[in-house]
């Protein structure tokens, strides 16, 4: 049975001029694109198996990533259905000379596990063995209210 913690991952992505748009900011698109990339990552070393995006929860763009900044983006497991994995996901900016960050985006993802030929499978249950695994579940609980 996985963990919650098995399935926490982070990761960097520089922001360059291509990803900005009109404002010398990150692209929405891009970041939510990011988001994807890394919460896919979780939900697959969770399931075990392929899995796609069913569903994006409220995403809140709270704050700029300027062009030079760092987007530092954190995803994991938080809970599981029969085929579904649920992933919580957070964004930072991060300044890439002295490592201070500010929190930018924070929400939630739905992927299903599927097979090579694209029907869904189940998926193991989550075990929270940790109290940093019961945080960080306990975080997304208080996020969906």
């Amino acid at each position: 049975m996985p963990t919650l913690l098995e399935t926490h991952i982070k990761n960097r992505f520089r922001v360059q001029p291509n990803h900005a748009n009109n404002n010398d900011t990150l692209h929405g698109g891009n970041l939510m694109k990011w988001l994807d990339e890394v919460s896919a990552m979780s939900a697959m070393r969770f399931a075990g198996e392929t899995c796609v995006t069913a569903r994006v929860n409220e995403l809140d763009f709270e704050r700029p990533i300027q062009i030079g900044d760092t987007a530092l983006v954190e995803a994991y497991v938080y809970d599981a259905g029969r085929t579904s994995v649920h992933v919580a996901l957070r964004a930072w900016r991060e300044e890439p000379r002295s490592g201070e960050t500010e929190k930018t985006t924070e929400s939630t993802f739905t992927f299903v596990a599927i097979d090579e030929n694209g029907e869904k499978v189940p998926v193991p249950d989550l075990s929270i063995e940790s109290e940093e695994g019961e945080r960080l579940r306990d975080r997304v609980h208080e996020i969906e209210g």
